[in-house]
């Protein structure tokens, strides 16, 4: 069982990693938002032992930004035990809430309790049509033949392919995608969208990434208006 710890009080970091390893699990550690976001989407962890106040990137933004790619079990560990704090963890996608201070056998027992339940399967690999998405190996082929992303062309691709037949706003894709809402001049996801466009469907008869006008873009098998 592999676990990752993002935590950015030194202390309580090895703490943390010391109680775990000692229970037989392998822990990473890190000690900011941006960097244990970046470990948390290219290794594979049974679970993530998330603080909500990180330097460089916060609790909910690496939860809401990891929850486009992967379904790992996130037990939040914070100071903070307003109920709203807890309600909005729990929407965002997080599995578990621990208030500090904390007991390490509690700790310990929700932990295996994640560890045991793990990500659901269905996310390792997204299937549209002929479209093979793997979630895992960040890898992508269309009718066999492997498509090269880069890291935020494959969010974008995932974000549409996981809501398949859903159409999303392009302030909806901007804030999964790049955490940001863009005003109304700005014209990026539409460049983003161009360019997946080209390496998904361009050469291919039937167009997999859908526009509908005034509303947003969606990911389906049958064309829309």
């Amino acid at each position: 069982m592999k676990i990752l710890v993002i935590e950015d009080e030194q202390k309580a970091g090895l703490y943390l990693k010391k109680g775990l390893e000692e229970s037989g699990y392998v822990v990473d550690v890190a000690s900011d938002g941006a960097t244990g976001l970046i470990q948390a989407q290219e290794e594979d962890y049974d679970v993530i032992v998330l603080d909500v106040m990180l330097p460089t990137m916060d609790g909910w933004t690496v939860l809401k930004t990891l929850r486009t790619s992967k379904a790992t079990p996130v037990l939040f560990l914070t100071a903070r035990d307003d109920v709203s704090d807890r309600v909005r963890g729990l929407e965002l996608g997080g599995d578990d809430y621990l208030v500090k201070p904390f007991a390490f056998v509690e700790l310990l027992a929700r932990v295996r309790t994640l560890a045991r339940r793990g990500p659901p399967r269905e996310s390792d690999l997204i299937v549209v049509g002929d479209l093979e998405i793997d979630v895992i190996r960040r890898k992508v082929r269309r009718g066999g033949k492997r498509v090269d992303l880069t890291p935020r062309e494959f969010a974008l691709l995932q974000l549409l392919a996981r809501r398949q037949g859903e159409v999303l706003s392009r302030t909806q894709i901007a804030s999964y995608v790049w955490d940001m809402n863009f005003d109304s001049d700005t014209n990026v996801v539409e460049v983003a969208i161009r360019r997946l466009r080209a390496k998904i469907d361009d050469d291919y008869d039937v167009k997999l990434i859908q526009t509908v006008r005034g509303v947003g873009y969606v990911i389906d098998l049958k064309e829309t208006g």
